[in-house]
């Protein structure tokens, strides 16, 4: 318990900065990608893709842990909201030194979207606002997670493979967190995107997207075909377990 209030004091100051700015549309963010690139760095669309949505995931998923450690209705979800918080401020910093090395720009503001899950978790109280919490981060946690694998598997740069170890082992963590809960709804979750039906292996699909010069073609076009897939199947299951709850 102790650490628990130490964890919610130390996250208290940044998140209702966030928060503030959330409303009045200003860019205040937990950290900035500004350094150089290291030389020879190149960077493709999936390593891209990946930096972003760790950072995207960081910027609205540190909010709404604190509502949840401040107005969540049972004591699992005050304890899961601030441990989350407090992970995702860990992650934030891992995104923003790889941006860093990378010369890459990360996203100041959440998008509309993540924005209006914060108001909708603003606005409600009780056992509602710990079944929206629940749902919203299960399900954006679930878009995340594949992306996070196929960028691992396919990534030629160290830093990016770095980070999606280190993602993967947070997004998974938090995963669990949520699901202890007992409130995810199971059968309304997304399904998993699988390779066509008429492929032998995870081994042959990948071996079918080598082009003729191998390099980067390998890993981006597995990525956004799953990245797609995970938005598009996980924005309409979202939808249904908010339009029960």
């Amino acid at each position: 318990m102790a650490s628990l209030e130490s964890a919610r004091r130390k996250l208290a100051h940044r998140v209702v900065l966030l928060l503030a700015a959330l409303g009045a549309g200003i860019g205040v963010v937990p950290g900035t990608a500004q350094a150089a690139p290291t030389p020879g760095v190149q960077m493709n669309a999936a390593d891209m893709t990946l930096l972003n949505g760790v950072r995207l995931a960081g910027l609205w998923e540190m909010p709404a842990g604190l509502m949840a450690a401040e107005k969540g209705q049972s004591a699992r979800v005050r304890e899961v909201g601030a441990e989350i918080a407090k992970q995702h401020a860990e992650l934030d910093e891992l995104v923003v030194q790889a941006a860093n090395k990378l010369g890459a720009t990360l996203p100041s503001d959440p998008t509309g979207e993540q924005k209006g899950w914060l108001t909708e978790m603003q606005n409600a109280t009780g056992a509602r606002f710990d079944q929206i919490f629940v749902t919203r981060l299960r399900v954006a946690h679930g878009k995340i997670f594949p992306v996070i694998g196929a960028v691992r598997a396919s990534t030629r740069d160290p830093i990016v493979r770095k980070l999606a170890e280190d993602a993967n082992k947070f997004v998974n963590d938090h995963m669990t967190m949520l699901e202890s809960t007992g409130l995810v709804r199971w059968q309304q979750l997304p399904p998993a995107a699988l390779p066509p039906a008429q492929s032998d292996s995870l081994v042959a699909a990948a071996q079918a997207n080598v082009g003729s010069g191998g390099g980067l073609q390998v890993g981006t076009g597995v990525v956004w075909a799953v990245f797609l897939i995970a938005l598009g199947t996980g924005g309409y299951a979202t939808w249904r377990l908010t339009r029960r709850s």
